[in-house]
């Protein structure tokens, strides 16, 4: 499967790398997709965290839906200092 390196496909896809991650492992292992599950368990982790603040930036109003590449790390950083003070 060829690379996706533009910034057009991590633009639309903010789990890129682990998407890409876990069909390396696929190569790799001969597509044992036991061998891979800890990719495949991140990737979901991370779909589903993008899936939220897509939705919620949605019902706000906020554009883009889906936030600039080089705002990802802050609001991933937020959320994972937000997830700490709850405890």
């Amino acid at each position: 499967m060829p690379k996706l390196v533009n910034k057009d496909a991590e633009r639309l896809n903010p789990c890129l790398k682990e998407q890409q991650m876990s069909y390396q492992c696929l190569d790799k292992n001969a597509f044992d997709q036991e061998k891979c599950q800890k990719y495949f368990d991140n990737y979901n982790t991370c779909k589903k965290f993008w899936g939220k603040i897509y939705s919620d930036r949605r019902a706000r109003g906020i554009q883009p839906y889906l936030p600039n590449i080089e705002d990802r790390a802050k609001i991933k950083e937020d959320y994972m200092n937000s997830v700490k003070n709850q405890t």
